[in-house]
C-alpha cells in the first residue's frame, strides 16, 4: 500500500521520476480530455487531482481523504473516462455510488461535461424520479451509471441493472453515505461487480467503518490523504465574514443579490475556473453592474487594462480566478466574495486578506452549496474566526436597499446646492400639478435609474445546518446531509429550541423503529420518493426501539403526513402522524 500526505498549500515541483506537474498536461490525461479542461476554463488541479489521476489512471486502487469543494469530481471522473473511453463497450462500464439525488445530478452532469468529446454517456439513477424513463435508458444501455444506494440496488432486485461488466466503481462521499444507513447497501451492491474491477473511495473522513469498507472491497488501494494545513489563530483578517446557503443552480442570483445589496465601489470575486468568470462578468454586466474578467486566458495587454481599470474606478468588481490574482497588485477592496468557497483554509485566508487592510473595514462574502457547510466549519476552526451564516436577502429587502439608496442620492444632491438651474423647471411642474407628486416622479425617475424596477424573484432559503445538537444517549439521531448525534440533555430541551426542533420545522412520529429494521435512509427514501420533498430539507431523524420521529418543513408536514400515510416504508404500512 502507497500513502501519500499532501500539504495542499505546497504542490510538489515537477520531477520525471513520477510524471507528477501543477499542469493538468503532465498527469497522463490524453489531449482530448486536457482540450475540454482548455475549453472549460481550468487552469491548474487541485492537490487532490494531481495526487489521485496518475494512480487511478494506471489502474490503482485508491483510497482518498479529501473535504467537499476540493476538486474530488474531477479526480476521479478524468481518468475513469480516459480508461473507459478505449476499453471494450461493456455497458455500464463505470458505476458512481453518491448519497444524495442532487449529488447524483451533480457528478452526472460533470461526467457528461467531461466526456462531451469522448462520446461518453452517463445516466443519473435516484429515488423521486419516475422510474420508467431509468428502465429504458438502462435497455438502452449507457457507459457510466451514477446512482444512489436505494435506487441502485432496486434496480439490481429488479434486474433492471446488471453490473457484471462494470470495470470502475467510485464511492464519493463515503462517510456520508454510511451516515445516512447505507452500509449493508454498498456491500450488496459491490458483491455484484466483478472481482477484477478498479475501486476509488472518496471521504471526507476517514473512521474506522471506512477503513472497514476500504479493507473489504479495495486491493492494494494507494492512500492520499489531503493534509488540512495549519492557519495560526488570527491569521484571518478581521473582517466581516458572512455566507449564504444556497444551490448550484441560484448561485448566480444569489451574488447578483448579494452584490446589488453591497452596492460595492471596489469588489474581488473568486471564481474556480476561466469560464465560470466569463459567465460570471457577462452576468453581471447585463444587470447593470460595472465588471471585468482576469484569469490566465487573457494577455498581459488585457490583464494590465483590466487591472488599470480596477485601479482608476472606472471597473467596480474584478472577477478573477486564484491563479490569475497571484502576484497582482490589487488595491485595497472594500468586499471580497468567494463564487466557490476554496479547497482549503489556506486559499480561503488569502483570498479575503485582500479586504480590511490598514484597519480599514472589510467583508467577506461566500455562496455556500448546502453539502459544503462541513467545510466552512472547517475553516472557521482553521482560522480561529466566525463566519455567520445568513439568509439570502429577499426581494422585498432589495427594494427598501434600493429605495433607500434613492433616499441618499437626493439628500446629497440636496447638500450640494447649486439647484436653481433647476427651479424654473420645477415651479412649471408644479404650477400645473401638486409638488409633493411633481417630487415623487422625480424619485421614482432616480430609482428606475438604479435598477429599482428591475424584475426580481425570490431566492429559495435552504436550510442551514445548525451546531452540534445533543440527545439522549439511547437515541441515534441522524440528518440526511450525513450528520448523526447521541449525547446526554434533559429531555424537555429537545422542543425547547434550545438545540431541539428547529423554528419552522415540524416533527413527524413514525410507528417503526430499530425493532423493524428501521434506518435513517428509509425514512429519507421514503419522504424524498413518495412525497416529492427535497432531501436537504429534512431535519433530525430519531430512530427509537418501536417507533420514530423526523423534522420536516412545517408548512411541508401536513401533506406528508397524508402521502406516507398510503404509502409503505420498508414494506410495511406504518402509522404516520404529527408527533
Amino acid at each position: 500500500m502507497v500513502t501519500m500526505k499532501v500539504d495542499p498549500t505546497h504542490p510538489p515541483a515537477a520531477h520525471t521520476a513520477t510524471g507528477f506537474s501543477p499542469g493538468f498536461a503532465a498527469l497522463g490525461l490524453e489531449a482530448s480530455l486536457l482540450a475540454t479542461l482548455e475549453t472549460l476554463g481550468y487552469e491548474e488541479p487541485t492537490p487532490i487531482q494531481r495526487e489521485a489521476i496518475p494512480p487511478l489512471l494506471a489502474g490503482r486502487d485508491l483510497l482518498g481523504q479529501a473535504a467537499t469543494g476540493t476538486g474530488k469530481t474531477a479526480a476521479f471522473t478524468l481518468p475513469m473516462l480516459q480508461r473507459i473511453a478505449h476499453a471494450a463497450k461493456q455497458r455500464p462500464s463505470a458505476l458512481i455510488l453518491v448519497p444524495t439525488r442532487e449529488l447524483a445530478i451533480q457528478v452526472s452532469q460533470a461526467v457528461q461535461r467531461y466526456g462531451k468529446e469522448l462520446r461518453i454517456s452517463v445516466l443519473a439513477v435516484y429515488g423521486g424520479q419516475a422510474i420508467g424513463p431509468q428502465f429504458h435508458a438502462l435497455k438502452r444501455g449507457v457507459d457510466v451509471i451514477v446512482a444512489t444506494p436505494g435506487r441502485a440496488l432496486d434496480h439490481i432486485r429488479r434486474q433492471t441493472l446488471k453490473l457484471s461488466h462494470v470495470q470502475i466503481v467510485v464511492l464519493d462521499e463515503a462517510d456520508e453515505m454510511l451516515d445516512m444507513g447505507f452500509a449493508e447497501d454498498l456491500d450488496a451492491i459491490l458483491e455484484q461487480t466483478p472481482a477484477s474491477k478498479q475501486t476509488a473511495l472518496f471521504s471526507a473522513t476517514m473512521p474506522p467503518r471506512i477503513k472497514s469498507i476500504a479493507h473489504r472491497h479495495l486491493k492494494d488501494p494507494v492512500e492520499i490523504t489531503i493534509a488540512k494545513e495549519p492557519v495560526k489563530a488570527g491569521a484571518a483578517p478581521r473582517v466581516q465574514q458572512t455566507a449564504y446557503v444556497v444551490t448550484r443552480p441560484h448561485r448566480g442570483a444569489t451574488l447578483a443579490r448579494v452584490l446589488d445589496m453591497a452596492g460595492p465601489k471596489s469588489a474581488l470575486v473568486f471564481c474556480r475556473t476561466r469560464l465560470e468568470v466569463d459567465e460570471v462578468t457577462v452576468m453581471l454586466n447585463s444587470r447593470g453592474h460595472r465588471a471585468e474578467a482576469i484569469h490566465g486566458g487573457m494577455s498581459q495587454v488585457q490583464r494590465d487594462r483590466v487591472m488599470n481599470a480596477f485601479r482608476t474606478g472606472q471597473t467596480e468588481l474584478l472577477i478573477a480566478t486564484d491563479v490569475a490574482a497571484r502576484g497582482l497588485d490589487i488595491p485595497q477592496v472594500s468586499h471580497v466574495i468567494n463564487y466557490d468557497l476554496p479547497s482549503s483554509a489556506e486559499v480561503y485566508v488569502h483570498r479575503i486578506g485582500r479586504t480590511g487592510r490598514a484597519g480599514r473595514e472589510g467583508s467577506a462574502i461566500t455562496i455556500l452549496d448546502p453539502r459544503e457547510q462541513r467545510l466552512l466549519r472547517s475553516i472557521e476552526q482553521h482560522t480561529k474566526a466566525k463566519v455567520t451564516v445568513a439568509p439570502v436577502p429577499t426581494v422585498a429587502d432589495l427594494r427598501s436597499k434600493r429605495l433607500e439608496r434613492t433616499r441618499a442620492a437626493v439628500r446629497e444632491a440636496l447638500d450640494e446646492g447649486d439647484l436653481d438651474r433647476f427651479r424654473d423647471v420645477v415651479d412649471a411642474l408644479a404650477s400645473s400639478g401638486d409638488p409633493a407628486k411633481v417630487a415623487a416622479a422625480a424619485v421614482k425617475l432616480i430609482f428606475r435609474a438604479q435598477g429599482g424596477e428591475r424584475m426580481e424573484q425570490d431566492i429559495p432559503a435552504m436550510p442551514i445546518r445548525p451546531q452540534e445538537l445533543h440527545r439522549p444517549p439511547h437515541r441515534y439521531t441522524a440528518y440526511p446531509d450525513g450528520r448523526h448525534q447521541g449525547a446526554s440533555v434533559r429531555p424537555q430541551e429537545r422542543r425547547s429550541g434550545h438545540g431541539g426542533q428547529q423554528a419552522g420545522m415540524a416533527r413527524l412520529y413514525i410507528g417503526a423503529g430499530r425493532d423493524a429494521g428501521m434506518r435513517p435512509g428509509d425514512l429519507v427514501g421514503a419522504i424524498a420518493n413518495e412525497a416529492k420533498v427535497n432531501s436537504k430539507v429534512i431535519g433530525a431523524i430519531e430512530i427509537e426501539e418501536r417507533f420514530s420521529t423526523v423534522d420536516v418543513p412545517e408548512a411541508l408536514a401536513r401533506g406528508i403526513v397524508e402521502v406516507l400515510s398510503r404509502a409503505r416504508i420498508k414494506g410495511r404500512k406504518v402509522t404516520v402522524r404529527l408527533f
